[in-house]
This record gives C-alpha cells, structure tokens and sequence, in this order.
C-alpha cells in the first residue's frame, strides 16, 4: 500500500485528483490518498503525522513555493508534480522527482506517473526522528533550483548560525537547521564533528596532516582542508588509532 499526500490549493484540483487515483487499476501497486493539504503549514503537520510514502505536489501555494515544503522533509518521499507551468522551476528538478504532470492531464498521463513507482512492499518506513543512513536521502533548496541529496553524497556539513551549509558534488546550499539538530540525525560511525563549524564525512577524507601544534587539518576529496579542534583532535586520534 502507497500512502498519498496530495498538497494543492483548489479543491477543485483535489477532489478531481482523488477521483482520478480511484479509479487506477495498476496491477501491483495500491495508492491510499490517506491526507490532502492546501497549504504548506497544513501539509507539514500532515506529513509528521501519517506514514507518507508519495506526495502530489503543487508548485505555487497559498504560503509559498512546493519546493519549501519539499526541504523540511525528513527522509525524503516519493513526488509527482502536479502543476500549471512547465517552466517553473521543474527544469532543474526534473532527475530527482518520479515524475510531473502540467495540468490539466489525463488519466492515462497520471497512470503512467504512477507506474513509476517502486517501493518494497515489506520494507519499513524509516520515521521522522530515527537516524539516517547513508542511502537516505532529504532535499536542498538553492534559489530557484531543488536538490535531492543522498546523504553519501555530503562531504561535510558547515555552521552558519541557524542556518548549515551542506557540501556535496561541488554544491554548497544552505538549509534552515542547525548543525546540532543535523547531528542528531547522522550516523556516528560514518560522520564526525570535527569542531563546533563542522562535520565531516570520513570517507571523504584523503589524509589527515599533524599540525606543529598538535593539532589536525583533515584534506578532503574536494581539495577543502578543515581543522580539527583540539578536543575533537583527541578523540580522532583515538578513533583512527594515530
């Protein structure tokens, strides 16, 4: 079973959608339209609430854009667009949505979006506060272009205030969490705060360099160098058996 949110302004819109999923017959899969919003503030506390696997998402909305909705989601679901203008923004998110359709479609058009679809029928869905793992994946707004990041992907994270600057394929947007709150959610074995400004992804580690002081500056993959602090240099010491 595929739980759906559908996030849409006009009722209209909703009430014609709704019809249209009732009357799918996909051979495998099921969708359950188990919540409908038609604003962001609505679909977030749906969202926190119910087990949602699909989202149906407007771009432009009563309190702004889709794509804000879409970086406040942890992990990240599936989602069709559901829009008006072809040129909104879609272009630089067309390889990480399953699929969007410009209003107004048909059902075949939605049969076809949903035969996109693949998610494991027994596989848990992780909940909103568990730890993610390296194949979760979240989404990062920068402008007018949307990122769906795999968290192995990230090289590290950076403090900026409430703000983190997330580091991936030569990528550096900001999301409104702090590092704090970014840390309680990363696996401890693969990522590491190196100091109150950074965590960093081990793996995107080339070597390590032992300051004069005692110190460390890790190189990474990128070419970026990120100093260790002192009391985080010990316990990676210990860590890496230097």
């Amino acid at each position: 079973m595929i739980n759906a949110l559908i996030v849409e302004d006009s009722r209209l819109a909703r009430v014609e959608l709704k019809a249209q999923l009732s009357s799918l017959n996909t051979k495998h899969k099921i969708i359950d339209v188990v919540a409908e919003a038609e604003n962001i503030e609505q679909a977030l506390a749906l969202y926190q609430s119910h087990d949602i696997d699909l989202v149906f998402l407007d771009i432009d909305l009563p309190d702004g854009s889709g794509f804000d909705f879409l970086t406040q989601l942890t992990p990240a679901p599936k989602i069709i667009f559901t829009t008006a203008f072809a040129e909104h923004a879609l272009k630089a998110f067309e390889e990480n949505a399953t699929d969007y359709l410009l209003k107004p479609y048909t059902l075949q058009r939605l049969t076809e979006a949903c035969n996109k679809l693949i998610l494991p029928e027994h596989e848990p869905k992780p909940r909103q506060q568990d730890k993610m793992t390296l194949t979760s994946q979240f989404f990062v707004k920068d402008g007018r272009r949307c990122y769906l990041v795999t968290l192995a992907q990230v090289e590290r994270f950076e403090a900026m205030g409430n703000y983190t600057r997330v580091y991936f394929a030569q990528e550096k947007p900001m999301i409104y969490r702090t590092l704090t709150q970014i840390e309680q959610r990363l696996p401890d074995k693969e990522f590491f705060r190196v100091s109150r400004q950074n965590i960093v992804q081990l793996s995107q580690v080339t070597h390590i360099d032992i300051c004069s002081s005692g110190g460390l500056e890790l190189n990474l993959l990128s070419g970026d160098k990120v100093e260790v602090s002192r009391r985080q240099a010990s316990i990676l010491k210990s860590l890496l058996a230097l």
